[in-house]
């Protein structure tokens, strides 16, 4: 079958088909036109619909709503939120979703934010550095890179209930974002000295009976009972709690 495009006409006119049922497709670009029987002009099909699909770009990560746990740091409008809680809810009727409680690293800010299950959000690309927490100013708390010399610093609201356990002298994780200090990442075990609690009971060494002991940084911790006043214990900065006595 021939087709030529006519300037007047809204589509091109084509010669007969060889046969009565004979059907021919032509296309010009995005459109397509079909002739077929004893028509002579070609009848105008509806354009393709198309999917437009975005990618990532490169260098971000993407991750799914399935992946969040706490501690995962994710970036949305801007701003870098770290996971403090999750759950992952699947109701009798409807789709699943995941139900956060996030932190803003900079502000310190709280939010509360569902996402749908495998949903996508994307991850906060952090940069870690090794410093040292050397002194308190005010409401800062200061680090200094021990290579660099350069320091950082950060309030407290900011860092959050850890800072009950930060000792100068600690080393600590900073993390960064575009340059921006955001917040510090604190050994999971570090070993602190018992500055108050009830006296120790001798011979008694079992560790399901426990009493409050107050620790040189200030925080409060349940100890067994035969901890004494002066001496070094191992916590856990996660969860707040004791670990096990400690060598000096």
């Amino acid at each position: 079958m021939e087709c030529a495009f006519v300037p007047a006409a809204a589509h091109p006119v084509c010669a007969r088909p060889s046969g009565p049922s004979a059907v021919s497709t032509v296309r010009a670009g995005s459109h397509a036109w079909r002739a077929g029987g004893a028509a002579t002009a070609a009848r105008l099909l509806p354009r393709r619909a198309t999917i437009e699909r975005r990618s990532a770009p490169h260098g971000v990560r993407m991750l799914s709503s399935n992946d969040l746990r706490p501690g995962v740091t994710v970036e949305m409008d801007g701003s870098v939120w770290r996971v403090t809680e999750f759950l992952h809810v699947k109701p009798g009727k409807g789709a699943a979703f995941v139900r956060t409680k996030l932190k803003n690293m900079e502000t310190g800010a709280a939010l509360e934010k569902t996402f749908k299950a495998g949903e996508t959000v994307q991850q906060a690309s952090l940069e870690k550095i090794t410093m040292k927490h050397t002194y308190v100013d005010g409401d800062d708390y200061v680090f200094m890179n021990m290579e660099t010399y350069d320091e950082e610093r950060l309030t407290a609201k900011v860092i959050g209930e850890r800072v009950k356990y930060m000792k100068e002298g600690l080393d600590v994780e900073v993390l960064k974002h575009n340059s921006r200090v955001l917040d510090v990442d604190l050994p999971t075990t570090i070993t602190l000295r018992v500055t108050e609690t009830e006296p120790g009971v001798r011979g008694n060494t079992a560790n399901n009976a426990l009493k409050p002991a107050t620790l040189e940084t200030g925080a409060t911790v349940m100890v067994p009972l035969f901890i004494e006043i002066d001496e070094l214990v191992s916590i856990n900065t996660v969860e707040g709690k004791y670990l096990s006595r400690a060598k000096e």
